[in-house]
Parts: C-alpha cells; structure tokens; sequence
C-alpha cells in the first residue's frame, strides 16, 4: 500500500530503517547485458498453484501464442552499497532510453540506460533525497516530457511536513538539479506515495495521498515489508505545474469525501486531448473522524478540465473482492493504449488468498469489462501487480510474487481484449528473491516500442540473499 512504508518503522527484516539511513553509493562501471535469451512461457510450479475459483482461461483451440525473447538480467545497483528496492521506470522510446528510480544510493538512486536497456551507466543520488537531520525520502517515481526532460520526484519528511520534491533533468539523465517541491498547506500534515504524468503540452501532473494530520493515521506494519493503514485522514489528490515544476496549483481532490475520503495511491494517465484518468484505492470509512479505514476496492475517475474536477469514482471488478490493510504493497496500475483502452490491474485478497487482476475499459473509464485473473495461483502471498499497454488492443501485465516456494520472481504475461490471454506467464527473473528481505512495493515496466519491453525489480538473491539489488531486463515480444 501507500504507507511511509519502512520509513516510519524502526526496522524491517531486511534491515531498510525509518529513512534508510546508512545507504551508501560508489561508482562503478556500466554493465553489458549478455545476449538475449529465448524464454518459454511456464505455468508456475505445481507446488505455488491453487485452483482459482474465477480464473479466465485463454479460449479453446487457440494455438496461436505470444512468445518472449529476453536479456540475461543484469544488477544496476551494486555500486550503491546497502538496500536497494522500490524501483519505478519510465523510458523515452526516441532517445532509447530507459530511466530506473529506486530506494538507495543514500536517498533515492537514478540509472540510466540509453541502448534501450543493453547497459546502464553509473547510478546517480538525486539532489534534495539524502536525508539530514531526521529527513528522510521514499517512493520514487518518474515521466518523461514530450521534448525529452526527465522529471523525478519522490517523497520527504521535512521538519514536520511531508511532501514531494521534483528533480529534473534535460541532458538525458547525466545531470539532475531540483526543479521545486510542493508546500503542504497543514503543518505536521501526512503524505505518501506520488505519480508523476506529463500531458502532451509539458503540463506536469502529479498525484500522492495526502492527509491534513499525521497524527491521525496509524498503520499496521509486516516484518519482511512495509506498512498498511489501520486508521486516518487519507486521501488520494492531485496538483499540476505549467512551468516545469516549478510551482504548482492547489489540491484537486479526485477522492471524494476530503478529509476523511479513504483514498490513495492514485497513478494518473494523460490521454491525447489532455483529459486525465486515475485508478485509485478507496478503504470503506467508519467511525469519523476517528477513520477506521475496513475493506477498500480499486475505482477509476476522469477529468476533462485539467483536474479542477473529477466524475463519480465507477467502482472497477465490484465482484472481484477488495482489499484489506494487510496488503502493504502498491495496489493498482492503469495504462492507456493507442486505440484509447485503459487497463487496470490491481490484487484482492481473501481469507486465506490473494488473487491479481485486469480489467479493461472502451468508453474512458465509464465502465470496464469483467476481470480476468492474471497470475494462475491464488495464494496468499502478495502479487505486486502492474499494466503497460501494447499494440491495439493488447496489454502486458506484470508482477512480482512470492508464489513460488524459492522466493519473489519476477513475471510476464500478455493478454487480447478479443482473445483473451496469449500466453501462460514467462519468468523473466532467473534467481529467486529471498522472502524475508522488503523487495519494494513497485517494479519498473515500461515499454520502448509495442513489443519491447524494459523491466526492473528489487530481489535479494543468492550469494547476497540479506540484502536487494535492482535487477533489470528487456523482453521482446513477438505476437501472433
């Protein structure tokens, strides 16, 4: 979910500490991926699969399969000594470039790839990230402008205050200075995670949950993640800047209910005519103003004017069951497809299960198509779930699981809004991560053409089993 994650615990298994305050980053050499390596789609063990009640199946006498060819994966951290974890990714298809942000490096780390994922060069710490003085910094994300500037923000805790901070780069990522940060506007208010946008004019737009007290939230913490929300003011918002970061507007609040709306974690997409789509998670509020936050469920909102107002939150899969605050991971992820489609995928979890998801909507988010199941199994281990979309009509869907009995792997799926799943999932991970060590709440997955794919994600694998790296890979896609 969308807590201070480790940063508000005084320590997790995997030794990632309230601001990961010993994190610290050297120089090395890039890193030459190996050549590609054909991957044959797999189901998963026969140990990690659970019958799964609703479980959609690729329809009957289809031959026809997506197939994945992908680079050895390759260690784009090790130059930054300690934890690193919580990757996110965007990429620049016209400068082949792919950007990698993560949780390290003293603060929060950047590689950068400009052969499309072959190499990375050297990881860099972002300006305005390294904590001092009881300041701290969490959940990266990053955009790239239509003209090429990068725009990296992540969270900090500031003298009481918590709020994102936006670094900038227009040379490709070599350099990076501060563009601005955003002003809460209560003091000792609650923030968490961010997503940044950039809309086809440079417009930045930039969503993160906010909360007028941080004392009001509490959170409900696991020993090999992080946090989950028991009670609090959460609320999913959005504020935009014309000038490159510089400054930016007023909240917009796409949850309804501000304060005590139940909402967070809302990544945003920006379609063509500038109209703005958001998949958010919304908890069932009892008991305000104390805010006991119960079950949530994942709902889609738009907005044509900017963001100044947002439609009715549709409730996404009403019949696919809902999240609880065990579930300390990012929960949702949409993508915009070349025909207009939106994909959502988001997990629910069950008594003893947990089950990820897609769904689709062709009317910009009115209404979505029945969801499908996406991983095979349903067991009761997080699957970190997220979308990027492909040709017409096509999604990939990743996600980073547990399922397997050897630890957390990273995995690939493609799916046809007419034929449904093209492939079983493809392992895209070679080693497996170990469990008890917090991998992140996110991986990195984006896509440099509509059949090439870059992705990355924390694991902490053998001989180094107690401590993550970030891992990163390409997988082509030839579809049938």
């Amino acid at each position: 979910m969308h807590s201070p994650r480790a940063m508000l615990r005084s320590s997790l298994l995997a030794g990632f500490c309230a601001g990961i305050a010993a994190l610290a980053c050297t120089a090395s050499p890039a890193q030459a991926a190996p050549a590609p390596t054909p991957v044959t789609a797999v189901a998963a063990p026969p140990s990690a699969v659970a019958a799964p009640a609703r479980a959609v199946a690729a329809p009957a006498g289809a031959v026809a399969v997506a197939t994945y060819t992908t680079s050895t994966p390759t260690d784009i951290s090790g130059s930054c000594a300690g934890q690193n974890a919580e990757t996110i990714e965007a990429t620049d298809p016209a400068a082949n470039a792919v950007y990698q942000e993560w949780m390290g490096c003293k603060g929060i780390g950047v590689a950068v790839s400009l052969d499309g994922g072959a190499t990375f060069g050297t990881p860099v710490t972002l300006p305005g990230s390294v904590g001092q003085k009881g300041a701290r910094s969490w959940d990266p994300a990053i955009t790239v402008a239509p003209n090429g500037t990068v725009y990296a923000a992540f969270m900090v805790s500031r003298a009481g205050q918590s709020h994102p901070v936006i670094d900038v780069s227009t040379d490709h990522g070599a350099d990076f200075g501060t563009a601005g940060a955003i002003t809460p506007p209560d003091s000792n208010n609650w923030g968490d995670r961010d997503f940044i946008a950039a809309g086809p004019d440079g417009t930045l737009y930039l969503t993160w949950d906010y909360g007028p007290s941080a004392a009001a939230v509490t959170f409900i913490c696991a020993s090999n993640g992080s946090c989950a929300f028991a009670t609090g003011d959460v609320n999913a918002v959005m504020q935009k800047s014309t000038d490159g970061g510089r400054t930016w507007s007023a909240m917009s609040h796409i949850s309804p209910g501000y304060p005590d709306s139940g909402g967070d974690s809302a990544p945003i997409v920006v379609e063509p005519d500038g109209s703005l789509d958001v998949v958010y998670q919304g908890y069932t509020v009892t008991n305000v103003p104390t805010d006991d936050l119960t079950v949530a469920y994942t709902y889609a909102s738009r907005s044509t004017d900017g963001g100044a107002n947002w439609s009715q939150p549709v409730r996404i899969g009403p019949g696919a069951g809902s999240m609880n605050n065990s579930e300390w991971w990012i929960d949702g992820s949409e993508a915009l497809g070349p025909d207009g489609t939106l994909y959502a995928t988001w997990d629910t979890q069950g008594t003893n299960s947990d089950t990820g998801w897609l769904s689709y909507s062709q009317d910009h988010g009115a209404t979505w198509s029945t969801p499908v199941q996406a991983p095979p199994d349903t067991l009761n281990v997080p699957h970190v779930m997220q979308v990027v979309a492909g040709p017409p009509g096509i999604a990939y869907v990743g996600w980073l699981a547990s399922s397997d009995p050897r630890g957390y792997a990273q995995y690939l799926r493609t799916f046809s809004t007419t034929h449904g799943w093209l492939s079983a999932p493809a392992q895209i991970s070679q080693a497996f991560g170990a469990t008890g060590v917090w991998p992140g709440d996110t991986f990195g997955f984006a896509s440099l053409s509509p059949t090439r794919l870059a992705l990355a994600w924390g694991s902490a694998v053998a001989p180094n089993a107690g401590t993550d790296d970030i891992w990163a890979a390409t997988a082509d896609v030839t579809l049938p």
